[in-house]
């Protein structure tokens, strides 16, 4: 027994040992990769590659990526290539090669490289991450649903949200209590989706327990193994994620959604219900495959007679959701925190709002939102600054030669965008962590190299939603400033700290601020 114990633990040491010697040599050759192809790459090391610091929590993605950018950019590289795990990623640089991946030569980049299983993961089937024809389909299906007509469709359902952010901030003023601004416009953003995406009254900002905060904050609260599902999928073959049926979305939060639309799909087809909503828009979709009001789709050679189904209408409401109150109210968020800095810029956007209320009755009205042009200049400076997305990723669908190099880009290739770094670039942004809305004049914007600004990407994939979270920001800015001072309490930490393990740029410890009533 002693030799058969002694000779099982040799065999056992030896496979250990093998299998070790296995994933070393793997590693070694991976990481080969960008050598072989002749492009400069940053050193990686086993088993992370380059991203110790995502997976050490000592950076987000966008912070990690930023530190990649400014490492090529100091070797004046227009490009480099670093590695997650063993798999190459491969880092524009130079505007110039950006805009032809995100716009001039897109057929050769049409996806995202997010992993999409409809039928063990329904949610995932969402515009954000659908490929291919599926994508271009669904794309021009859903572009009419965003148009200016559809907006000012909304804004009144916006506008009545704002008035309980209005009664909410009254009440801070009076209790002389700071206010964490992030979470406050976060349920105010639900309250606006909820109503404008089922037609839902959540009533967020009166209770802050409601179901639809709680799954808002699911989706974007992320424990370390919520996090390494995420990057499983840019890390692990297609093929055998498929064979393992593996989930992206968290089941809770997929239950709830589909629940949930299934049931107000049902109560608003059985009793012939209307309302001026994203639903209600997604419901003709589905049923008829186009919009009652509208020919787009007898273009391109989109078929007009493709309805949706139900689990394709969830993950279009699901996406919308998520991406439509987070990004908007970190926004939001980063513009009262730097207004709260500079109370010039808040002044100054203050009577920009009262002139241009004043020849608009005093009422917060579509058209008013629009004539603030300061109001642009101010919010495209926060998402310049904090960009709620700080990079975008595409992958490479057909084979590419990058101009003007000697670059071979390999079908299946992952393409990191490093919106961050690009944003704080002092060659195009001198002193980047100073908070100037006159970047954003004309005669600043169109000393710019295109494509150094994407805080909603560009090109064919451009984010659809981006007029929609301009006006909702727009509205809780404008109800904001309107009639309070914000000032920062010395609760919030300064400098800003982001957190680590958030894909959607995030202060770590909150943002705090104190609320004055003006007379």
């Amino acid at each position: 027994m002693v030799f058969l114990s002694g000779d099982l633990t040799y065999d056992l040491v030896a496979v250990v040992v093998t299998i070790l010697a296995g994933v070393v040599i793997y590693y070694k050759w991976s990481f080969t990769y960008w050598k072989r192809r002749g492009l400069e790459y940053l050193e990686p090391s086993i088993p992370f590659g380059n991203t110790d610091k995502l997976f050490t929590a000592k950076s987000n993605f966008g912070e990690q990526f930023a530190e990649f950018y400014k490492k090529f950019k100091a070797k004046g590289l227009k490009h480099g290539g670093v590695f997650m795990f063993a798999r190459p990623f491969y880092v524009p640089v130079d505007p110039v090669i950006i805009k032809d991946i995100m716009q001039k030569d897109f057929f050769h980049f049409v996806d995202r490289g997010f992993y999409v299983n409809e039928e063990v993961d329904p949610l995932s089937g969402h515009l954000f991450a659908l490929e291919g024809h599926k994508w271009k389909n669904l794309r021009a299906k859903l572009t009419a649903t965003f148009t200016s007509g559809k907006m000012k469709m909304m804004f009144e359902t916006m506008a009545s949200c704002a008035k309980e952010l209005d009664t909410l901030m009254n009440e801070a003023s009076i209790t002389k209590e700071p206010m964490e601004i992030k979470e406050i416009l976060a349920r105010f953003t639900t309250d606006i989706i909820s109503s404008c995406a089922f037609g839902l009254d959540s009533n967020t900002l009166k209770d802050p327990n409601t179901k639809f905060r709680h799954y808002g904050r699911r989706m974007f609260q992320n424990t370390l193994w919520e996090n390494l599902r995420t990057f499983a999928q840019f890390i692990f073959p297609r093929r055998l994620l498929h064979m393992i049926k593996f989930k992206v979305t968290k089941p809770d939060v997929e239950e709830f959604m589909i629940n949930l639309v299934k049931k107000t799909v049902n109560y608003r087809e059985q009793n012939n219900i209307y309302r001026k909503d994203f639903l209600h828009l997604l419901l003709q979709l589905k049923n008829r495959g186009k919009l009652s009001d509208d020919e787009i789709f007898t273009e391109n050679n989109i078929s007009k007679e493709v309805s949706m189904t139900i689990n394709e209408l969830a993950a279009q409401v699901f996406i919308f959701f998520a991406a439509g109150y987070e990004t908007s109210s970190t926004t939001m968020t980063f513009t009262l925190y730097e207004l709260s800095l500079n109370q010039e810029l808040q002044d100054k956007l203050r009577r920009e709002i009262n002139e241009v209320l004043e020849k608009h009755n005093n009422q917060i009205s579509y058209d008013a939102i629009m004539e603030m042009t300061y109001m642009d200049k101010v919010i495209n400076e926060t998402l310049r600054k904090y960009p709620p997305v700080p990079l975008l990723n595409r992958q490479c669908t057909k084979s590419y030669d990058v101009a003007n190099t000697n670059l071979h880009i390999e079908k299946g290739t992952m393409v990191v965008i490093p919106i961050l770094g690009l944003q704080n670039d002092p060659e195009y942004y001198p002193d980047p962590a100073k908070y100037d809305p006159e970047r954003f004049n004309d005669e600043n914007k169109n000393a710019r190299p295109a494509f150094t600004w994407m805080p909603f990407g560009e090109g064919p994939r451009i984010c659809i939603g981006l007029r929609f979270g301009m006006l909702q920001t727009k509205i809780g800015l404008t109800t904001l400033l309107r009639n309070y001072r914000v000032t920062l309490d010395s609760r919030t930490q300064q400098p800003l700290k982001m957190d680590p393990k958030a894909f959607i740029t995030t202060s770590d410890k909150g943002i705090w601020l104190n609320i004055s009533k003006l007379n």
